[in-house]
């Protein structure tokens, strides 16, 4: 379970994962500078520990690197949402609770999400036919039938 990254990495990450392509060090500075005062040093050092960490591969080029996402901000969600299910000693009443904190529109992408989830199983369930095949369904002769099934009359006249 990758632990949470701390705010700067965070920062970091949000650029690479928005971005969805190899990175340069300087790139990712020039963004930070326009919310933050921060050098160039500081970046390298986030994206290396990233690389070490495993959240970024890199690649050389010249004297620097590109760095890339190894996997998306959806999967290190879901990483952190199941490591903090897990640690629960009453799982349903943890997903009770977090579904009570949750929005209108977070319970939509939720219904979304099972729905989504839902198809592929659905997918394979075997299809019932329209129509049974005869030879499955052996003919009753009509007189056999009773014609008023809550009567305590059976079909022998009684």
């Amino acid at each position: 379970m990758p632990r949470p990254l701390g705010e700067l990495e965070d920062a970091v990450m949000t650029r690479v994962w928005k971005w969805n392509r190899p990175v340069t060090v300087r790139e990712v500075l020039e963004d930070l500078q326009r919310e933050r005062s921060i050098a160039y040093t500081t970046v390298m050092t986030v994206l290396d520990n990233l690389h070490q960490k495993g959240w970024v591969r890199r690649e050389a080029e010249g004297r620097a690197y590109r760095y890339e996402a190894v996997s998306t901000r959806a999967a290190y969600a879901a990483a952190l949402m199941n490591e903090a299910w897990s640690r629960s000693d009453n799982a349903a009443a943890a997903l009770v609770a977090f579904f009570g904190m949750m929005s209108e529109e977070q319970r939509r992408a939720l219904t979304d999400a099972v729905r989504i989830v839902g198809l592929p199983e659905t997918a394979r369930q075997p299809q019932p036919l329209a129509e049974p095949p005869r030879e499955a369904q052996p003919a009753e002769p009509p007189e056999a039938r009773d014609e008023n099934p809550g009567s305590t009359e059976g079909r022998d006249g009684r």
